[in-house]
């Protein structure tokens, strides 16, 4: 439930929602997110937390971020840890959530209500806090998902649930055409 004249904000978990999109087998339109959003109250931040190699000379998500931040959306990055686990895989590390409680926790004040776009778990008492504080909480993710991307408890406790799979007619991105090969002319004799 949105009210229209209620001070909103987003909080996007970008790992998190990129990994229940493709889960559900869509892209994420986040001009039309946004626009979505601000037409269901007054939207006054859209935050979007992603963590980025630094080493690499060509981040895949470089292009991304730079288009939200140059289309009205709050970036907040931090670099990456790379590390190689016990069984020598390459593994990356780069966890928003202290950056994305602590915004929230900053803006509360400010706020009617905030979306919160994870399923993670470790959310549940930001929501808690931020309920405390007299704003009201939607979570946007998934349990259509095998398993849910969405923990029960989180799920519990939000003011509002979302379900994100209902929103890909409102925010999901056209599927791409196949690119058909490129024509190729007999050789001549």
């Amino acid at each position: 439930m949105f009210y229209k004249d209620e001070r909103l904000a987003l909080f996007i978990d970008g790992s998190n929602l990129y990994a229940a999109a493709k889960t559900l087998g869509f892209d994420i339109d986040y001009k039309l997110l946004r626009s979505e959003f601000m037409r269901r109250g007054k939207l006054l931040r859209a935050f979007y937390y992603t963590a980025l190699l630094e080493n690499d000379e060509y981040s895949p998500i470089r292009p991304l971020v730079d288009w939200l931040h140059y289309n009205g959306f709050s970036m907040v990055t931090k670099a990456a840890k790379e590390y190689t686990d016990s069984m020598g895989r390459r593994k990356v590390k780069g966890n928003m959530d202290i950056e994305l409680a602590v915004n929230a926790m900053e803006l509360a004040p400010h706020l009617d209500h905030i979306v919160i776009f994870s399923g993670d778990g470790d959310f549940r008492p930001l929501v808690e806090s931020l309920q405390r504080q007299g704003v009201r909480v939607s979570v946007v993710s998934t349990i259509r998902s095998q398993p849910p991307m969405i923990s029960d408890d989180l799920r519990r406790q939000a003011d509002n649930f979302i379900e994100l799979d209902d929103l890909r007619d409102v925010i999901g991105r056209p599927p791409r055409e196949p690119r058909e090969p490129a024509a190729t002319t007999p050789a001549e004799d």
